[in-house]
């Protein structure tokens, strides 16, 4: 995940950006936040409401919002993001995590499947990976 943290260095730089992690529950959510955080996979349980964090990339603030993903939480998603002006400079990035288990979707079957080549307003990328050991 370190090459990852290279690359978003090159297209964010020198300032403060607030990230939205969101996606289904037990889609490993936490665990990709506290790998960048702590280096290292850690225990997680089940998000109830969010986790907050600051991530600090050499002069780049990160403020992660780590959102449940319980079908019960998913209505509150849009009240991270809503009535935000921030939102037309958002760029998209899918982390296609679990890529150690067997008969997961390639990057390329998942922006096929989310039909992401259709967003032209926005960057976007998918980045496949594994949460638990860190790779991608």
């Amino acid at each position: 995940m370190g090459i990852l943290f290279t690359k978003l260095m090159t297209v964010f730089g020198d300032r403060e950006h607030k990230v939205i992690i969101v996606g289904l529950d037990n889609a490993g959510k936490t665990t990709i936040l506290y790998q960048f955080l702590t280096k290292e996979a850690v225990h997680t349980s089940p998000t109830i409401g969010s986790n907050v964090e600051e991530i600090f990339v050499r002069k780049t603030r990160f403020l992660v919002w780590d959102i449940g993903g319980q079908e019960s939480l998913r209505a509150s998603w849009n009240s991270y993001y809503c009535n935000t002006e921030d939102l037309q400079n958002a760029s998209v990035l899918v982390l296609a995590n679990k890529q150690d288990m067997k008969n997961s979707m390639t990057a390329a079957e998942i922006s096929q499947c989310l039909t992401l080549s259709s967003i032209t307003g926005h960057s976007w990328h998918v980045q496949a990976c594994c949460a638990l050991t860190g790779e991608g």
